[in-house]
């Protein structure tokens, strides 16, 4: 039996807030990631509250989340039980709890990535959204394994993290090396060996990593120019922007969004 996803919402961002109320549960499966503060109420019992974490709600358990700043801005998607039901308890994923993410760029990401496959209609769409559904429950829980065990082990992976996310929520801002290291008090060479040792790369790569993939985005997302994404993605000049795109991605801008555009409608 394969999973359904109903519905999906990539950085839905709710200008006057967002109070969600739902007394008997949805009748399925709610997955939300809370970008930003929130208070979250499941079964009468309040959770916790912060941002940068998400939850998995069964279908008939009472809950109530609500933004305690404005604007509210959530990841989310909605799916079947049956299927779900028998695959949660295989793998032994936690539902109706709190789960904190380190890495809040990667689980975003996904989550888009679910968009857009549930907008691109096809003959075997069901059976990709299933695989898709099924790695990301199973990466999701070893993901917080492996924050588990690095928090443990290596006492700077926190403020590491935190740095990291920021990195990729900013894509156009500028950034350096030894600005990065005096904010966590480190010096230059400890901190570049720390974070390649944490991450598996260099900070720098991956912030043309997270530039690249912000900018993806955009030109698969969005109908914008090339001259005004490169500034988005905190480019001067749109010459570095094209050579390092095609460097890292393998083809061009102008190409990748012709690409993108003639596999389906932007999703909605």
């Amino acid at each position: 039996m394969m999973i359904q996803l109903m519905n999906c919402g990539y950085h839905f961002v709710h200008e006057e807030g967002l109070t969600i109320h739902r007394p008997k549960g949805a009748g399925h499966y709610v997955f939300v990631f809370f970008k930003s503060p929130v208070e979250v109420i499941v079964d009468g019992a309040t959770l916790g509250a912060g941002h940068n974490m998400c939850i998995l709600l069964r279908p008939g358990v009472s809950h109530l989340y609500k933004g305690t700043t404005k604007p509210f801005i959530n990841d989310w998607f909605h799916c079947d039980a049956a299927a779900l039901d028998v695959f949660l308890q295989e793998i032994g994923f936690p539902v109706d709890t709190l789960i904190k993410i380190e890495e809040p760029h990667w689980l975003s990401r996904y989550i888009l990535e679910l968009q857009t496959a549930l907008s691109h209609r096809g003959r075997l769409q069901h059976h990709i959204l299933d695989c898709e559904l099924r790695a990301f429950f199973m990466k999701l829980i070893s993901l917080r394994e492996r924050w588990a065990a690095q928090a443990s082990t290596n006492r700077h992976y926190p403020s590491f993290s935190r740095l990291r996310s920021e990195l990729y929520n900013n894509p156009h801002q500028t950034f350096t090396v030894e600005a990065l290291a005096t904010r966590l008090n480190l010096s230059k060479s400890y901190f570049q060996h720390t974070y390649k040792q944490l991450f598996g790369c260099s900070v720098m790569n991956d912030i043309i990593n997270a530039r690249l993939e912000y900018a993806k985005y955009l030109l698969s997302h969005s109908g914008l120019p090339i001259s005004a994404i490169s500034g988005m993605c905190g480019y001067e000049n749109d010459t570095h922007f094209m050579r390092q795109f095609k460097k890292f991605v393998g083809t061009s801008p102008g190409r990748y969004k012709a690409t993108k555009q003639l596999e389906g409608p932007f999703p909605r």
